[in-house]
């Protein structure tokens, strides 16, 4: 079928029966087919053990940021870059799949195409907003010369408002919507967030670059959601390089629950993706409809900002789910192989499982867990109670599957006497501290924590891990870190340590983490959602049957495994692969 393995504007009747099939306990799938390999690509990075099997990805080819993702009329809908002609970025789409679950997805055809004057060079990020009357609208941007990224924005509408599958969409034309003004760097001004409602007016954010260096979130308003003019004042701008993939929303100060853009919130999310660092930073802070200004409640919250996830992850967007009142985040995880492997493998680029996130209650970063559909995929159990792990030693979790399994658990250490001393030079820098403290480096309290996707003699393992350190005024730094130096014996990969500090109070000794090993990703989400960290691996012997599970100790202090439960986790449908 060459390169597009896709269900194509398939018949109604044929997607409730791909979706019947989605909720049965056994699913049958088509295997990909990798090509065969030029012979300098390892023979393990095209095997389709290393392709994912429960996070979002197109049969084939390459895949970027999420895109406009919303719920309309009981599916789940999710756009995102994609080139349907190859496994390297070019010739982007705006492709689209569909779920009743964001678990299971069944892809369409593509929405946004570039075929109208200011999107004729390139359909590149935005969000979809829900109007008034339920309509989705979606914003854009689009390139409108040759040769060169000159970005506008754009919209457009859904052909048939009736069609719960939104499969055909237009675009109106007094498009473009809005164009960079003189003084604006129209080379740095994109994706356009999801618009809001307040005092007859609707908003929207874009990002930019002012100068060399100045971040900024353009301001737009609307009265009729066509014509859109420029604030004075950005919302807000610092001195941090040009943002990507801004995504501003509101929080509620208690409990769970999300809320929707245009509902008031006392405190609000302002998210942009640095394009200097490849990393997606957020503030917590406060927002005034009037001034129009949004303020970070850390006054250092501009420069020591929080991050999302630690790891690979990037140009993520989150939107409202009405049914479980929940916000949902969605992020980008693109490979750690080399382009020349990406063409012989055939793909490139995953998205992260769906996140509920909230704010925790502190008020002062928010929290993430992975949505509660995901555990339809859990299959065989295994348990382990009460373990004690001492000083060096290390223990294999047995009797599954671990290669692509789902895995939670606490741990209690002895006593933090044994803590060492928190280097003042990395205080401010846990991804250094991980490259230093890594997880074959003996410490006081840990290194401890999971080896995953591990080869049964130990050449190959990816470490995710704690180590707790003394800092000041009598208080514990809880570091997190994915270590996967020695996760592949392959030659040509990206292996960086990746580490993010743990806002928790370990003076208990109790500290949970959970982790989602799935072939080549492994996705950890510590002390229940504070820090989260996504990696990519790629094993060249721990694929498949090879790989094992491991619950390791390298401190001088005792650890115990309170409760550990593990799953194997079956493949969901995946848009056709």
């Amino acid at each position: 079928m060459g390169a597009q393995l896709w269900v194509l504007a398939a018949p109604w009747a044929m997607l409730l029966l791909l979706l019947q099939l989605a909720g049965a306990s056994h699913v049958v799938h088509r295997s990909l087919e990798a090509e065969a390999a030029p012979a300098s690509v390892p023979a393990s990075i095209v095997s389709p053990l290393l392709r994912t099997g429960y996070h979002f990805q197109p049969p084939m080819n390459w895949i970027n940021d999420p895109n406009g993702p919303l719920y309309y009329k009981g599916w789940y809908h999710l756009f995102y870059q994609y080139n349907p002609k190859g496994a390297v970025w070019g010739n982007i789409v705006w492709a689209h799949s569909v779920s009743r679950d964001l678990i299971n997805w069944i892809a369409l055809e593509p929405a946004i195409k570039p075929d109208i004057p200011s999107d004729q060079y390139g359909c590149w990020s935005g969000s979809t907003t829900m109007l008034a009357d339920g309509t989705p609208a979606i914003l854009y941007t689009g390139i409108d010369r040759p040769n060169i990224n000159y970005q506008v924005q754009n919209i457009a509408f859904p052909k048939n408002k009736s069609d719960p599958l939104l499969r055909e969409w237009v675009k109106p034309g007094y498009n473009p919507i809005a164009s960079p003004e003189p003084g604006m760097n129209a080379t740095q001004f994109r994706d356009p967030t999801t618009a809001w409602y307040a005092d007859g007016h609707w908003r929207m954010l874009v990002g930019g670059l002012k100068g060399d260096r100045r971040g900024v979130a353009y301001l737009y308003r609307s009265r009729d959601f066509k014509t859109w003019v420029r604030a004075k004042h950005p919302l807000h701008s610092a001195l941090t390089g040009m943002w990507e993939c801004p995504d501003f929303f509101p929080v509620q100060v208690s409990g769970q629950n999300g809320l929707d853009t245009s509902e008031s919130g006392t405190k609000y999310v302002l998210k942009n993706s640095l394009d200097l660092t490849r990393y997606d930073y957020y503030t917590v802070g406060t927002y005034d409809n009037t001034t129009e200004r949004y303020v970070p409640g850390n006054p250092d919250g501009d420069y020591h900002r929080l991050r999302y996830d630690y790891g690979n992850f990037y140009a993520s967007k989150t939107f409202f789910d009405p049914v479980k009142r929940r916000r949902i985040l969605l992020g980008w995880a693109n490979e750690s192989d080399s382009v020349t492997y990406d063409k012989a493998k055939g793909w490139a680029g995953i998205h992260a499982i769906p996140r509920k996130i909230w704010l925790d209650p502190s008020g002062k970063q928010l929290v993430q867990w992975p949505v509660e559909e995901l555990e339809k995929l859990r299959g065989k159990p295994v348990s382990v109670s009460h373990k004690v792990v001492a000083p060096g030693e290390h223990f294999e979790v047995t009797g599954l599957g671990t290669y692509q399994a789902d895995v939670e658990v606490s741990f209690e250490v002895s006593g933090l006497e044994k803590a060492e001393e928190l280097d003042p030079a990395y205080a401010q820098d846990a991804e250094k501290l991980c490259g230093v403290k890594g997880a074959d480096v003996r410490g006081g309290v840990g290194p401890f924590g999971l080896w995953v996707l591990a080869s049964a003699g130990l050449e190959e393992k990816t470490a995710v891990f704690f180590r707790v350190f003394k800092g000041g005024s009598g208080q514990h730094v809880v570091l997190m870190c994915t270590d996967p130096t020695k996760s592949s014996l392959s030659p040509g990969l990206y292996k960086p340590t990746f580490a993010g500090f743990v806002d928790t109070d370990i003076s208990s000794g109790k500290i949970s983490l959970r982790s989602l090993v799935d072939r080549s990703v492994v996705e950890s989400f510590g002390a229940g959602g504070k820090t989260c960290i996504l990696s990519r691996v790629y094993p060249s012997i721990a694929i498949g049957k090879g790989a094992h599970l491991y619950v390791f100790n390298n401190g001088e202090a005792e650890i115990k495994v309170s409760q550990l439960t593990a799953w194997e986790m079956k493949k969901p449908l995946m848009n056709g692969a």
